[in-house]
């Protein structure tokens, strides 16, 4: 039997449970044990439930419904009497005015006070009456019957507060002592309420032979030398029980899909371009496409611009005349080298527009880039060849959020530069990425769009089974003269080109139905490390 020290109640009520367990083999409910042996219930429970943790003992739950006072108005009114008792004591003799007996009951009690009060014929109310005093006019008499004060008497020699007897009667002896009409109206005027009981079925447990002794995980070396283990209790072991998981990172779906699509393009021949600026020019992001200052694309309801720097200071001096010439006249004062052939926008371009900062809209200013710089490396004399480039980044856009688009994303660009490319090389060279990518995406459509900067343009779309409609993943098309031409390019050299979004094909492979589930604020972190590894 487990002694209790220092007068510790824990320690009584294991005494108590073990003595009771050992004599009669059970108990049958907490509730009585606890109030014969003077415990408080809870306390009794929380140690039941302790104990059948370490298989002392085992715990089934009781539960049972009973009428108990409400707190505070039922217990208030079964110590000091029912609300129309009191108020009726503080009336005195000669009655005394409403206002008055109100502010010195409150006035909830007041309320409920006077109510039953005027029910039980306990109170009354009367118009206080004055003195006749002088002949007045008849409007003013007829105000002043009007603006009587009330006043409040008793109606009852002796009064018999049953309420306060009813709600002592259930206190003694439950809510089934009382007459059902009886119980009802309590219940009615919430002083008593329906509680349901939950208590505890004790019976020994599988270690109820080492009740109180605390149970040890670890066989160690001191007790095997001094031989304490034998009279040691264990805890049981789980052999059948997993191991814990590793910890460590866990890549995000997109992250994973991401790396899918590097080893795709580099199976394909691709070369990976630097795409560390998130922060670019007007220049590089919009005029070196050729696309015009006055597109609404640049408007800020549709591009994030940057206040500080908010002008960038390196542009090519000599390409940036070309590109402007071009965007006034198709390049009609360039040399034969530069010259696109076209009649170009036909206005006044402005370099303090395309020397402006934004975040970039589209990792097709990384593209612009790099094929100047191939331009260049021909240009200084090296020889052209065919060459094949991707990047895989986020871009910004300023947009409203939906099911299927957000203000930054990720996109992925390709193109391929060689002579005299067509659409149908095009076609065939996204057919076969998303070929590589899984049989979700055998069933592509095309659509013919425009593009400022390629001509002629596609679109191409995937269908979302989760959405059950054709979701737009990509925008392709060959890359205009307007273009290529004041870099420097040859006329027979072609840029076949195309940019989709990292997150669609992701959300169609995934079975997302919302973009905003699998990329932002309200990403669920523990489905990250849950995820699947993606499979194509």
């Amino acid at each position: 039997l487990v002694s209790s020290q220092n007068g510790d109640p824990m320690a009584a009520i294991d005494d108590a449970v073990h003595h009771e367990l050992t004599k009669k083999g059970k108990i049958e409910d907490t509730l009585d044990f606890a109030a014969a042996n003077g415990f408080d219930h809870t306390q009794v429970v929380g140690r039941c439930k302790s104990l059948a943790g370490n298989s002392f003992v085992t715990t089934e739950v009781l539960s049972r419904q009973q009428w108990e006072l409400t707190r505070p108005d039922g217990e208030n009114a079964a110590a000091n009497g029912s609300p129309e008792a009191i108020l009726y004591a503080m009336v005195p003799e000669g009655g005394i005015l409403q206002p008055d007996l109100e502010a010195k009951a409150g006035k909830e009690l007041a309320k409920i006070g006077l109510t039953k009060g005027f029910q039980r014929k306990w109170l009354r109310v009367e118009k206080e009456t004055g003195n006749e005093g002088t002949p007045t006019e008849a409007a003013g008499e007829k105000k002043k019957k009007k603006e009587g004060r009330k006043m409040v008497f008793r109606d009852a020699a002796e009064i018999d507060d049953t309420v306060q007897a009813q709600l002592l009667q259930l206190q003694r002896g439950g809510g089934d002592t009382l007459d059902d009409k009886d119980r009802d109206e309590l219940k009615k005027r919430k002083l008593i309420v329906l509680a349901t009981i939950k208590s505890l079925l004790v019976r020994p447990g599988a270690d109820f032979d080492n009740f109180g002794k605390k149970a040890v995980a670890d066989l160690t070396r001191e007790m095997l030398i001094k031989g304490t283990w034998m009279d040691t209790a264990f805890k049981p072991v789980n052999i059948a029980a997993g191991g814990l998981a590793p910890t460590g990172g866990a890549l995000h779906p997109l992250m994973k899909v991401r790396s899918m699509f590097r080893e795709i393009f580099f199976e394909m021949g691709f070369e990976e371009m630097e795409t560390n600026k998130f922060v670019e020019s007007s220049f590089w992001n919009f005029d070196a496409l050729f696309q015009p200052q006055q597109h609404p694309a640049r408007d800020a309801h549709d591009t994030f611009f940057v206040n500080t720097p908010a002008a960038t200071l390196t542009i090519p001096d000599d390409y940036m005349k070309r590109v402007k010439d071009t965007h006034e006249s198709g390049g009609a004062h360039l040399d034969d080298m530069h010259k696109s052939h076209s009649c170009g926008w036909q206005y006044d371009w402005s370099e303090d527009e395309a020397r402006k900062n934004l975040l970039r809209t589209h990792t097709t200013a990384v593209s612009s880039r790099t094929l100047y710089k191939i331009a260049e490396i021909v240009k200084a004399g090296g020889e052209f060849k065919p060459q094949k480039y991707f990047s895989i980044d986020r871009v910004f856009r300023n947009e409203a959020l939906d099911a299927t688009h957000l203000a930054e994303f990720h996109q992925v660009e390709g193109f391929v530069i060689d002579r005299n490319l067509s659409l149908g090389n095009l076609m065939g060279t996204i057919a076969d990425f998303y070929r590589r990518l899984g049989p979700e995406f055998n069933d592509l459509k095309f659509k013919p769009t425009y593009n400022p900067y390629t001509e002629p343009s596609m679109e191409f779309y995937s269908f979302h089974p989760g959405l059950q409609k054709w979701v737009e993943v990509g925008n392709s098309g060959i890359f205009r003269p307007e273009m290529l031409r004041p870099m420097g390019f040859d006329e027979d050299v072609s840029v076949i080109a195309w940019g989709m979004s990292l997150e669609r094909p992701t959300m169609i492979k995934y079975g997302f139905n919302n973009i905003r589930d699998l990329f932002g604020h309200k990403i669920d972190l523990n489905g990250v490390r849950s995820h699947p590894i993606v499979r194509w």
